[in-house]
């Protein structure tokens, strides 16, 4: 091989090299600035907002409501249940795009035959009303148009079978939103102890009211998720996003039986509707063995003029002086510590003036001229409710010892407060509704209190007890001295199974004993008879109670205005039948300033003998009783 040749071979080789250099220079330098860019894209580009939205799907979350739980009563009626309604709404401009000419006029068509169903079915719009909001709102580009109001299953079947819609919601542009809504099949019967629900989403936007708020943990169940992406055909689910099911709320069985209930309600609705100067009322019964509420009842006007109303729970909310069923609390403390062994023991009746006190009873002298004696028995002082002999029997057997100095000689006192704490009248015991207020009880050891104090909280002042308070201690007495607990939630229930067992408590397994309760039985039984309950001794069954009146202060402090009208606050409390209690009852009523009498013996004896006389004619307990009472021949 010449040289000439070897030298034009070596030239070709380096040119071939110096070409594969500069190629590998250039997609060097093009790899950088590709990372480069990619790594500025990664980092500080941002697209156009527009053109983001267009090309990219959105995704949203969207809740799944569970079902909420029902409330059902005592023999299982259903209170509050959730009933699914339907909205409809329309994308008007389904096909639009797509459509021939043809097939335009022929949509057109069946939408003007859907506004004629829609027009019958929600009856807020003419058939050519809905037709022409149909055709703008296709020409307009909307597609998210609502169709009249929410509806049942029942027209929804009716209306998913209209012209146009029965093509599918991909050819319709129909779209269905479902909502449970609250329903209470007795209407307002025990509705501020049932509650309500306001809305009915989670409870941190949304307030829930009775037994719907209290446990609203239970009934409103857990929220589910899923993740929902737009496409061409509406919102779908995101199969690669996770889904979270809901978790229905469970059911609560409550201790009202709605029988009971509409008895009591009426009841009191007959004795106070025709009383102007009544803002309200209340009566609850209970069952004697196990606490159970049976019948609550609270009645005010709103805004003290309209009709009576379930707004305010004053059963449990409202506190005030108890008056002379108060008077109950101070006997069974004297009988229990050994003061008085007898009922008939007696205390002197000339001047009604309870010593070391401010407190004068004019009753007393006028009971001594009528009866010729000086003397009156704790059972006649029970019966005529003498403040002078509940205050005595205070005084005399509880009252501070001042010859120790002062603050000192408290021990017996302090004893007569401890006895109140014990029979539950001095806290807020736990209930199965918020809202149960605490009692005022005074304390001696404060600068407030005075020499009168003592004897005023004997017959029922000085203090301040809800009905709640002394209708649970009348139950005790009614229960042998074993006092339960109120309570209103019977169990939790999942598609009828049991998943929470609740039911009776106790407060105290011995207010008194059953010699003491029987005692105080035979006192307040003498109340009725005889004595300011008069209105019950011809009730269908014996009744045990006590009456009791008190007044609210106006803004001085003072028990009547400058009128000389009062705020009356009457009640009556006790059981029944006396001789085999089988439930407690209280009703209070609660007065305006009025120059009107509301005694606990009026107003409140009423509505109770109307509710045990018609309680009588259902209750199986009674129906038994009367068959027991019957002569063999007539029971076959």
């Amino acid at each position: 091989m010449s040289t000439e040749t070897t030298i034009a071979k070596t030239r070709k080789r380096d040119r071939i090299g110096v070409i594969l250099y500069l190629l590998y220079v250039v997609l060097l330098l093009a790899s950088v600035v590709l990372i480069a860019r990619i790594v500025g894209i990664q980092l500080f580009f941002r697209p156009d907002p527009k053109i983001e939205a267009a090309l990219t799907p959105s995704n949203t979350v969207s809740i799944i409501e569970p079902a909420r739980g029902n409330i059902l009563d005592a023999e299982g009626r259903l209170l509050a249940i959730s009933c699914p309604t339907y909205q409809f709404y329309m994308d008007c401009t389904v096909l639009k795009d797509t459509n021939t000419p043809e097939q335009e006029q022929a949509w057109l068509a069946k939408a003007a035959e859907l506004s004629k169903g829609l027009a019958a079915e929600f009856g807020d719009r003419t058939a050519d009303q809905y037709y022409k909001l149909i055709k703008d709102s296709r020409a307009g580009g909307r597609k998210y148009v609502r169709l009249g109001r929410p509806v049942d299953r029942n027209a929804y079947n009716r209306i998913i079978e209209l012209p146009l819609f029965r093509d599918g919601r991909y050819r319709s542009g129909m779209i269905v939103e479902q909502e449970n809504i609250r329903q209470y099949p007795y209407g307002k019967l025990a509705r501020r102890t049932i509650g309500f629900v306001r809305g009915n989403k989670s409870p941190v936007t949304n307030t829930h009211i009775g037994l719907e708020g209290k446990f609203d943990y239970v009934l409103h169940g857990q929220e589910g998720r899923e993740w929902m992406r737009v496409t061409d055909y509406g919102r779908v689910r995101n199969s690669d996003s996770a889904y979270v099911r809901a978790v229905d709320g469970k059911d609560l069985r409550i201790t009202l039986n709605i029988d009971y209930q509409d008895i009591a309600d009426k009841a009191l609705r007959e004795q106070i509707t025709e009383e102007p100067d009544l803002e309200g009322a209340c009566l609850v019964l209970m069952e004697v063995s196990t606490g159970a509420i049976r019948a609550m009842v609270n009645l005010v006007r709103e805004d003290g003029t309209g009709p009576f109303e379930e707004i305010q729970n004053l059963a449990i909310g409202r506190k005030g002086e108890p008056g002379s069923v108060f008077k109950t609390v101070t006997l069974m403390s004297v009988l229990n510590d050994g003061y008085i062994k007898s009922l008939e023991e007696t205390l002197p009746a000339t001047s009604g003036h309870v010593a070391g006190t401010s407190i004068n009873d004019a009753h007393i002298p006028d009971f001594a001229r009528q009866h010729q004696t000086n003397r009156i028995s704790v059972l006649d002082g029970f019966k005529i409710s003498s403040n002078y002999v509940f205050a005595t029997l205070a005084v005399q057997n509880y009252g501070i010892d001042k010859s120790k100095g002062r603050g000192k000689g408290l021990e017996k006192t302090e004893k007569f407060l401890q006895n109140i704490y014990n029979y539950k009248l001095g806290e807020a015991f736990s209930f199965d509704l918020d809202g149960l207020q605490t009692p005022t009880i005074p304390n001696p050891t404060t600068r407030y209190w005075t020499d009168t104090d003592l004897g005023s909280i004997g017959f029922g002042y000085s203090t301040e007890e809800t009905p709640m308070h002394i209708l649970t201690f009348y139950n005790a007495i009614a229960n042998k001295g074993r006092m339960m607990k109120p309570y209103l939630v019977e169990d939790i229930e999942q598609n009828g199974v049991v998943t929470e067992k609740r039911g009776p408590g106790v407060l105290n397994a011995a207010v008194c004993s059953r010699a003491v309760a029987d005692t105080i039985t035979r006192a307040l039984k003498a109340v009725t008879e005889e004595g300011t309950a008069k209105r019950l001794k011809d009730a269908k069954c014996a009744v045990a109670g006590k009456t009791g009146t008190s007044f609210g202060t106006f803004e001085n402090g003072q028990y009547s205005d400058a009128s000389g009208r009062r705020k009356y606050q009457g009640t009556f409390v006790g059981f029944f039948p006396a001789e085999d209690p089988q439930y407690s009852i209280i009703c209070s009523v609660y007065s305006k300033p009025t120059g009107k009498s509301f005694q606990g013996g009026g107003i409140p004896a009423r509505a109770i003998r109307t509710v045990i006389d018609k309680l009588y004619n259902i209750d199986p307990y009674f129906r038994e009783e009367l068959i027991r009472e019957k002569p063999a021949d007539e029971t076959e």
